[in-house]
């Protein structure tokens, strides 16, 4: 005779990850994603982050709140993009006088630095009560990079490191460049870590209306990449089933730059309303806490 099955309250917990991909400010919509799962009492049992989504899920695995995520906002992004980094600007237009440097960013990344180590000082890996990955490019491979030892300062800078905007990062050796540029939603992390419940939020990059500059040609080559490999890579997961996959992809009415930080209230709602219309199958999904759901 066999073993009764158990009963459905002591089976296991599905494991979930909580995913955040490249999108720069737009990275914000995390905080109102976030501020549903402390409501509903969904708690992640590891978190994945890339580029901008990176600052994010490095505070929610160090034990940050909500609210406390939403004040850092406004002084992460606020101002960071209006310096030059003079050195750079002029390694590019007159290398030979004065030396071409692959490390090379048009963005004074002073105040990047600066954010971060503020935000997460001496923290590495091993002081995260929630595992933590991050996701980064090697620049001379292009491979996929993921970081989950070590400080969480460098990892997250290295995972913004915008190409032409800010400067590439060393790490272990390696020269590491904008997660995105590889993956811009890295599911994989999450499923090769055994997720089986994957809450993903992407952001598409809309083209350009206008293209008057240099660097608006760039910004549009680098909108039409992530957008095709934001797609298919949410496409491919979805047909395999090797995970519950639930996409919560935030909409906005314009075109979000990386300097819009006077937008951040507004993307932040739109993360919240994103994680609402997800939330009737996360309940379906028995993710959320009775206790959170009764209050």
């Amino acid at each position: 005779m066999s073993e009764a099955s158990p009963a459905p309250s002591l089976r296991a917990r599905p494991r979930v990850a909580v995913v955040v991909g490249s999108g720069g400010v737009k990275c914000a919509a995390a905080v109102g994603m976030w501020k549903v799962l402390e409501r509903e009492g969904i708690r992640a049992d590891m978190v994945v982050g890339c580029s901008g989504g990176s600052i994010y899920m490095a505070g929610m695995a160090l034990g940050r709140t909500a609210a406390e995520a939403e004040h850092y906002s406004h002084e992460m992004w606020s101002g960071l993009f209006r310096r030059l980094h003079v050195r750079s600007v002029l390694r590019s237009l007159l290398p030979r006088r004065f030396g071409f440097s692959e490390r090379i960013g048009l963005v004074d990344d002073a105040a990047v630095c600066a954010n971060i180590a503020r935000l997460f000082g001496a923290a590495t890996f091993a002081d995260a009560g929630i595992p933590l990955h991050i996701a980064a490019t090697d620049l001379h491979s292009g491979e996929k990079v993921a970081l989950s030892s070590g400080s969480i300062a460098e990892a997250v800078r290295a995972s913004i490191a915008m190409p032409l905007l800010l400067r590439p990062w060393p790490v272990d050796g390696r020269l590491l460049v904008d997660g995105g540029v590889s993956d811009p939603l890295p599911i994989s992390l999450a499923i090769r870590e055994g997720a089986e419940i994957i809450l993903a939020m992407g952001f598409a990059r809309p083209p350009l209306p206008r293209i008057d500059s240099l660097l608006g040609i760039a910004n549009q080559a680098i909108s039409v990449t992530i957008n095709n490999l934001l797609h298919s890579t949410y496409a491919f997961y979805s047909a395999v089933h090797h995970a519950e996959i639930v996409p919560i992809m935030p909409a906005f009415d314009a075109p979000i730059e990386v300097g819009d930080s006077h937008l951040i209230p507004y993307i932040i709602e739109q993360g919240e309303q994103a994680a609402l219309a997800a939330l009737p199958y996360l309940r379906q999904l028995g993710l959320c806490h009775a206790a959170a759901v009764a209050s």
